[in-house]
């Protein structure tokens, strides 16, 4: 878009043409059968995210490519290993780099990278089976230009094995913490109740019997005790990588105002006059507290006329 812009103001495209590029870079057609939403990163500075599943492999690396082509990156999610083979073959053929974050990939176009944003995302994971969820969430903060740190493998069954990496995170300055967690999903509503950050809560379909599809974790955190704790889908980490990415980039343009706000009024307010440097008079002197003046002030008592027995007297004529 800015390159559009640039080229109309350097007077290379007319206003029709560039009004046209611009619908271009909004919606793209491919083959008659998807339309990517190319615009939504400019809309809401998150990316489109392919789904594979329904796609099959030759058709879903067709759609990352295209949007890593058009727009510098294309993200894929919940890819099986026909989509990855499919993908990696495609990347090999366009020369476009392939970034893998377990079932999920992103496709860079060569020399492309986000626009960085001043702002950092935790993510914590219950247990390792946690990770390939998690990561999804990781690929969106990352394809969004924000810094992101993922610690895994910190349940509730070794409550002791959570505080370090949760002190680091706040100690490197989180904006926000995502915490996916499968089996009863404790570890979202334990971790908000200790910090005043926003925290997502990311179910996962990981557990035993009864509830182990990711029922019971989110209904365990739908039910916390925790006020504030947000809780996205079952194994939605794209969801809640998008979600981070809205609160986290608040807080950053939050900051940037807030200094923006200080410079403005370091700069616009009153110079502050130099102060007296002429010794002070005996009068503007004071002694300190608790001892009397050297020179009190002495009181001259008004003269008033005596009298004779109480009467005034007349004055003679």
């Amino acid at each position: 878009m800015r390159d559009v812009l640039r080229r109309l103001i350097a007077g290379e495209i007319s206003e029709d043409e560039a009004v046209a590029e611009l619908r271009q870079l909004e919606l793209g057609e491919l083959s008659g059968r998807a339309r990517l939403d190319l615009g939504r990163y400019l809309r809401r500075g998150i990316p489109e995210v392919v789904l594979a599943p329904g796609k099959s492999p030759r058709e879903a690396a067709r759609l990352v490519i295209a949007m890593a082509e058009r727009q510098g990156q294309g993200l894929v999610s919940r890819m099986n290993d026909d989509h990855a083979s499919a993908l990696t073959e495609a990347a090999f053929a366009g020369h476009v780099e392939l970034v893998r974050y377990h079932s999920s990939a992103r496709a860079l176009r060569k020399g492309f990278s986000p626009e960085a944003v001043a702002a950092k995302v935790g993510i914590l994971t219950a247990g390792t089976s946690d990770v390939a969820v998690a990561d999804e969430a990781r690929m969106v903060i990352e394809a969004c230009g924000l810094e992101v740190r993922m610690e895994s493998d910190l349940g509730v069954a070794g409550l002791h094995r959570f505080v370090g990496p949760l002190a680091a995170m706040l100690e490197w300055g989180a904006d926000v913490i995502v915490v996916a967690a499968g089996m009863d999903g404790v570890l979202p509503g334990l971790v908000a109740g200790l910090i005043d950050l926003s925290v997502i809560g990311l179910p996962v379909s990981t557990g035993y019997g009864r509830g182990g599809a990711g029922e019971a974790a989110l209904t365990t955190m739908l039910q916390s005790c925790s006020t504030g704790l947000t809780v996205v889908n079952i194994d939605n980490g794209v969801g809640a990588g998008a979600a981070a990415v809205l609160i986290a980039s608040r807080a950053a343009q939050g900051r940037r105002r807030g200094r923006s706000t200080a410079m403005t009024a370091n700069t616009t307010a009153p110079a502050i006059s130099n102060p007296k440097t002429t010794p002070a008079t005996a009068r503007e002197t004071s002694a300190p507290p608790g001892i009397a003046k050297n020179r009190p002030k002495t009181r001259i008592a008004a003269r008033t006329a005596t009298s004779s027995h109480g009467k005034p007297r007349r004055r003679r004529p």
